[in-house]
């Protein structure tokens, strides 16, 4: 690839040079998506991120992450343009274009109007393949956007190139000198959805055909959707055509899949003596002798928790202990369990109130049952899932 001629730019745009290798791989990466636009709009995406994180890394923060995990990413890219990034106590988001015309910075309004969405500063950034570049050619804070122009037929802010701040050093000098400025502007809270509706949303919204799902319902409406953590992936799921749900006995019997991998999750023989376990020696065709385990990482220490299927038909244990050898759960770790639609139920949390060894649950459900687990402090990289029994 031709190396990129800095001449032609303005000397305060921040310019990086692609190399092939990391097209190859946002390419290949993106191909996950449920069609030809969320493919594009997921490439482009980790085009920009995979040569700006690494750059802010190494020249103005070196604890900045990408705020969400992958596939937490990836299933915005589905539906949404634009990747926030965590930089100490505030967050960027980058938004890609392959435009040419530079003239406006458009920004969807998930990312100005979500309470959880919302970030400190917003960067205009171009992705030319073609010419072997990323650019970042200005920004404009929260509230600035807030104050922007609203475009109600594609739900954008926008601001003008002259009503943007051209130079990112003025950025990390902003921080360094007024590091209380407002930066974010007030936002209004989003009604909350009723789950039967949530499911006739997914169902209409989940159709792939449907290109701009989040056009087809009032923003109020759709925001709703996307705050909730279970719903916003089914969403995604469905749209893709995969799984929607991890099936725990399916699994179980069959043996694990690649999906079950990507989770984490790995299968475990079950002892002879496990404490209200089902033993090899009485396992049946209904229950399995084997339990799922999946590692953790909580507060710098590793953690397993464990499924473990019981004596009694429909019956299950969740299990949660600590890996290191002589290491106990500390005061105040809870482990709990919430419906599918994320609602609490009897019985349904482990709280240490002193150091224990582990953290344990017993649940009877019934064929088709489905729950979420939950580990407080959260585990790094969490990803809310639904099992299915």
């Amino acid at each position: 690839m031709n190396t990129v001629n800095l001449s032609i730019f303005n000397p305060t745009d921040l310019v990086i040079e692609l190399d092939q290798s990391t097209i190859d791989r946002a390419w290949l990466q993106s191909q996950t998506a449920g069609n030809p636009a969320s493919r594009w709009q997921n490439y482009l995406n980790q085009v920009a991120l995979a040569v700006f994180l690494p750059w802010l890394q190494a020249e103005e923060d070196a604890t900045a992450k990408a705020q969400n995990q992958s596939a937490e990413q990836a299933a915005i890219w589905e539906v949404v343009n634009g990747t926030a990034i965590a930089i100490k106590d505030a967050k960027l988001v980058l938004i890609p274009s392959e435009a040419d015309d530079l003239g406006e910075l458009c920004v969807p309004q998930e990312w100005i109007d979500l309470p959880n969405w919302a970030a400190d500063y917003y960067l205009a950034v171009q992705v030319n393949v073609d010419a072997g570049y990323v650019r970042v050619w200005g920004y404009a804070t929260h509230q600035q956007l807030k104050q922007g122009s609203f475009n109600q037929s594609d739900r954008t802010y926008s601001l003008s190139d002259d009503q943007l701040i051209g130079d990112l050093n003025a950025l990390w000098v902003a921080r360094a000198l007024c590091p209380n400025e407002v930066t974010q502007a007030a936002i209004e809270p989003l009604p909350e959805l009723a789950p039967a509706q949530a499911d006739n949303l997914i169902e209409r919204l989940g159709n792939p055909a449907q290109l701009l799902p989040r056009l087809g319902v009032s923003f109020a409406t759709w925001g709703a959707l996307l705050q909730n953590p279970n719903w916003f992936r089914r969403l995604v799921a469905t749209r893709r055509g995969v799984l929607t749900k991890t099936p725990v006995l399916q699994w179980l019997k069959q043996g694990l899949s690649e999906l079950s991998t990507e989770f984490g999750w790995r299968q475990i023989e079950l002892s002879l003596n496990a404490e209200g376990s089902r033993g090899a020696a009485t396992v049946d065709a209904v229950v399995p002798a084997f339990g799922l385990a999946k590692k953790l990482a909580i507060a710098g220490q590793p953690y397993e928790l464990k499924i473990l299927p019981l004596e009694e038909a429909g019956a299950w244990r969740f299990e949660l202990c600590c890996l290191t050898p002589g290491c106990l759960i500390p005061a105040g770790f809870k482990l709990k369990l919430l419906t599918s639609e994320l609602e609490n139920f009897d019985d349904n949390e482990d709280l240490a109130t002193v150091a224990v060894q582990n953290l344990s649950l017993e649940v009877d459900l019934d064929p088709g049952e489905s729950l979420v687990w939950q580990v407080e402090p959260t585990p790094d990289d969490y990803q809310q899932e639904v099992l299915q029994f």
